[in-house]
């Protein structure tokens, strides 16, 4: 009998050696040419792909009056912001656009900030760890009106009044989709909460149901009205003699300092919270150089580290030391090396990202040295995971001194308060939920040369409505901390941004554009992207088949909600996986969790240069669609 089961383990062994050798070996073919559910989107004079298909029509239906993929994403955003796409117009935008006429990427900052009074010691006095997840107090000042403005007005082509008709058309009544509308009725009792809010979204107050129906009409009066006021700001200023520019600047000022600022304050400080007119009117757009690495000669983007972009590009430079392909897509090897690097550089996020307009100054040359990226890759054991894996120093790299060198010593240290904030296995549904929760977005392209990526978000429901404005308060205010052991430089103070997962991707290769790229999904958004973007130029996928390729997501880093928990070894895989790789994977320290969709809602725009074309894909995740022509 024990002989038996000897050579019984023994040949089950041998037979697990072979799958994992057959894995390796046909992995990356095998992923190549993998089935779709949705088709790639073939496009020759435009694509426009957006978290919702009515949004995607917004879009087409500008580049069908004749305006680039800026007028485009820009009517694609304010769609977006009209239907509940886990946004809305009182969040955040992001954005990186290419410039065919100076071939250069640009960085669009629309992170709106703290207002005055929102200190750590407030938040302390009424009794919080963190500022709340929703609520009047959760705001920061309104970005994404000022961030489409100031987009439209610099790189597009129309009008206001033409880039806006497809939203107000929408704010008038549209029929509202089964997921907002059941999104409504899951929260209502939140919702009640705020009088502007339990208007607007209940609209059968009494009845079981008092959320909107799917397919019934919803109107948002209040929003359309205000949309109305913008372009009626341009329309008066054209009428006047002045330019295109100034015209869309003068709605920009209608909002940020006008009876729409007004009317914002006095609504937000009505239900508690503490914006005031020198907010609003202080708070500005800026044009950003973005930051970028190289990884096998394709250039990569991202937006600067008040958000969580650069980690992509850290994580890029450690992995380039690594023959990815000879692992295997997605082998228990594959894994393990990416959450490693993944780990080493979302630690590094979690201590020095924050606003980089704040002092001290973040060190961010350190971060993206590739020479620091050798040092950190030395920490990466290839058999178990490290769940203390910690900040690294980046100081020495740019030839500089940490400032926080003691706060960097003790990150790790207190195991208790750690543990204390990883999550109890019952809580493990939600708490994966709010990590990958929130936001949509946007990518255009066009014939000219134009491209966008936008990740947009903040004021998702349940939003607190800013009174008569129709508008939906950010919530991104919780992302910051509240002490400097938690963050030193994500410290929540008046006038400051606060560290955000908004993550939009522009890579370019021989100095033209090559991938657009961008997802929802919190603190998985880099994980997905960093995947997507091998799946392509590793594992030779088209922009489709890498769109819909199983993630894996790790949560072995501080969430950026909520109570910004921590899970170390937090693994999720694809409920697919094999049972070999699963086994390995726990052998090596890691707290297996499955999903039935693990891709991301990732949309995308691959260039063909040597056809001329245009490649669309958009994930099977949720309800990401494209358009184009």
């Amino acid at each position: 009998m024990d002989i038996g089961n000897n050579m019984g383990s023994g040949m089950r062994r041998i037979i697990t050696s072979l799958m994992a050798l057959l894995l390796v070996a046909t992995g990356p073919q095998a992923a190549s040419a993998q089935a779709t559910a949705k088709p790639v989107l073939h496009g020759r004079h435009w694509v426009a792909i957006t978290g919702k298909p009515l949004a995607a029509t917004a879009g087409a239906t500008i580049f069908a009056k004749g305006g680039n993929a800026v007028d485009a994403a820009c009517a694609m955003l304010a769609a977006t912001s009209t239907m509940w796409d886990v946004l809305s117009w009182g969040g955040e935008t992001q954005a990186l656009i290419y410039n065919p006429k100076t071939k250069k990427v640009i960085g669009i900052n629309a992170l709106g900030v703290a207002p005055t009074g929102a200190t750590p010691d407030y938040y302390k006095q009424q009794g919080m760890k963190h500022p709340p997840e929703f609520g009047p107090l959760a705001a920061v000042t309104p970005g994404t009106p000022g961030g489409l403005l100031v987009m439209l007005a610099e790189y597009g082509k129309l009008s206001l009044k033409e880039v806006l008709e497809p939203a107000i058309q929408m704010a008038d009544g549209y029929p509202i989709e089964k997921q907002t509308a059941d999104y409504i009725e899951q929260n209502k009792e939140r919702i009640k909460q705020w009088p502007y809010s339990r208007a607007l979204f209940l609209t059968h107050p009494g009845r079981a149901r008092e959320a909107p129906d799917a397919g019934e009409i919803f109107r948002q009066r209040d929003l359309a009205a205000m949309l109305r006021k913008l372009v009626a700001a341009e329309q008066q200023a054209l009428a006047a003699g002045k330019s295109r520019k100034e015209a869309i600047q003068a709605a920009y000022d209608r909002f940020y300092r006008g009876d729409i600022a007004e009317e914002l304050v006095r609504s937000t400080r009505e239900q508690g919270g503490l914006f005031t007119m020198q907010d609003l009117a202080d708070w500005r757009v800026r044009i950003e150089e973005p930051v970028q690495t190289s990884y096998r000669g394709i250039q990569v983007y991202k937006l600067r580290e008040w958000t969580q972009g650069p980690a992509l590009l850290q994580a890029l430079n450690i992995l380039e030391g690594y023959d990815l392909k000879s692992m295997g897509y997605n082998s228990a090897r594959y894994v393990h090396t990416l959450y490693q690097a993944m780990n080493l550089a979302f630690a590094d996020r979690d201590f020095y990202y924050g606003d980089i307009y704040a002092g001290p100054e973040e060190p961010i040359r350190g971060l993206l040295s590739k020479d620091y990226a050798r040092s950190r890759a030395k920490l990466i054991r290839p058999d178990r995971n490290d769940p203390n894996i910690g900040p690294g120093d980046p100081y020495p790299f740019q030839r500089g001194r940490n400032p926080y060198q003691n706060l960097l010593r003790d990150w790790n240290r207190n195991r208790s308060e750690l543990d204390a904030r990883s999550t109890p296995p019952l809580a493990q549904a939600e708490f994966e939920k709010t990590f990958r929760s929130g936001t949509t977005t946007v990518q255009a392209a066009d014939a000219e040369g134009w491209v966008v990526s936008i990740t947009p978000s903040g004021g998702w429901i349940p939003a607190v409505i800013a009174g008569r404005t129709g508008v939906g308060l950010s919530q991104r205010a919780q992302s910051f901390v509240l002490d400097a052991a938690d963050g030193p430089y994500n410290v929540i103070a008046p006038g400051k941004q606060p560290r955000v997962t908004l993550t939009p991707s522009l890579a370019l290769k021989d100095g033209s554009p090559f991938l657009s790229f961008a997802v929802q999904g919190g603190d998985t958004q880099d994980q997905n992207l960093l995947q997507f973007f091998l799946n392509m130029v590793e594992f030779d996928m088209n922009v489709q088949q890498a769109a819909e390729a199983p993630n894996i997501n790790s949560y072995q880093m501080r969430a950026s909600f909520g109570e910004h928990e921590i899970q170390p070894g937090g693994l999720l895989l694809n409920e697919q996986m094999p049972p070999w790789v699963r086994s390995e994977l726990d052998k090596m320290g890691y707290k297996l969790s499955y999903g039935r969709k693990t891709s991301g809602p990732i949309n995308a725009i691959y260039f063909d240069r040597e056809h001329g074309t245009f490649w669309g894909g958009s994930s099977n995740h949720g309800d990401d669609y494209g358009i184009a022509w």
